[in-house]
């Protein structure tokens, strides 16, 4: 079984165990979380099925969204409510001075992961080190927060819903707005709504996907992995170039517009190279080609169409762009 599946992860769980649930339930071979849910934490948790997880990069939408309720006047060491209580402040804060705060975090900045998190540093996850009473210094990383709306406040209370990027810590967030009121935070609850251009309405409880099991009926809630990348330009080529990538040749590609940052638009044709051998494709075949990153270059893969049944095969994990060399004199 290969494609994507939305699990309503419950609390209490931590995403790998939930993802391992859903995997032992579905009979797949193995399975991967497209981004990490704390335990306290409950809502979207993407899980791509046996080969589905090698796309993961490759999804178009990787911004989150998030409902937190955040509490102001203590702080504690995972940063939220969970945690040993290390301080203790009275609120007097208004309203407007919460609002002013909060869309003072707007925009792109850096952030500094929570001891209690799954980063790595030096091979060890940082939650290993914290356990231990350990506190090492962590490198800020880049986030991006698009909306931040305030509502539900009272008077030491209020629920914030939070759109960002990938990476983003709402507990830090949380830690950071108490500090910058003066009061500090932490976070009493989560819930994830969307992730990864899927929402709470794609989503299944383990329990649920048990019963669909049962009745067959797992096809209503599988997503097929041609399906997430469609947002992606397509190649259209004939079985007979299909043949010829299927065998380590060359394919022109040509585009409308430009998908190559810091080249002109008029360059529209780039020079690709398959690297090793997908299924024969019958009939015809698609590429699907990432808009490239701020490096100016991404990766792509490839969905070859069999008796008009989607069937989705990688020619390596992805394939990438040749950087230069001369045009392709293939067609």
């Amino acid at each position: 079984m290969t494609g994507f599946i939305c699990i309503d992860k419950p609390q209490g769980l931590t995403s790998f165990t939930a993802t391992n649930r859903a995997r032992a339930i579905l009979g797949a071979k193995k399975a991967g979380h497209t981004g990490t849910l704390d335990p306290m934490a409950t809502g979207v948790l993407p899980v791509a099925l046996s080969g589905a997880s090698r796309f993961i990069a490759l999804l178009p939408e990787h911004e989150k969204t998030y409902i937190a309720r955040v509490r102001l006047g203590i702080t504690t060491d995972t940063l939220d409510i969970t945690g040993e209580v290390t301080g203790e402040c009275p609120v007097n804060v208004t309203k407007e001075q919460v609002q002013k705060t909060v869309q003072s975090f707007l925009g792109e900045s850096e952030q500094l992961p929570p001891m209690y998190s799954a980063v790595s540093q030096n091979g060890v996850r940082l939650y290993e080190l914290a356990r231990r009473g350990e506190t090492v210094e962590r490198k800020p990383r880049h986030i991006r927060i698009s909306e931040l709306v305030l509502s539900d406040m009272t008077a030491a209370e209020f629920t914030l819903r939070v759109t960002c990027s990938a990476g983003t810590y709402i507990r830090s967030l949380a830690h950071d707005i108490g500090q910058k009121l003066g009061t500090g935070a932490v976070l009493t609850a989560l819930r994830r709504t969307a992730a990864n251009g899927f929402t709470e309405k794609d989503c299944v409880t383990l329990e649920e996907l048990e019963c669909l099991r049962d009745e067959n009926r797992l096809g209503e809630v599988l997503r097929p992995v041609d399906a997430c990348l469609s947002a992606y330009p397509a190649l259209t080529v004939t079985a007979a170039q299909g043949v010829r990538f299927q065998n380590g040749g060359d394919l022109l590609a040509a585009f409308q517009g430009n998908f190559t940052l810091g080249r002109p638009a008029a360059r529209q044709q780039q020079y690709f190279h398959g690297e090793e051998t997908p299924v024969a494709p019958k009939g015809r075949a698609q590429w699907f080609w990432n808009v490239p990153s701020r490096d100016g270059w991404r990766r792509g893969s490839v969905r070859f169409f069999h008796s008009g049944q989607a069937d989705l095969h990688s020619a390596r994990r992805a394939i990438p762009f040749r950087r230069g060399g001369p045009a392709c004199p293939h067609k």
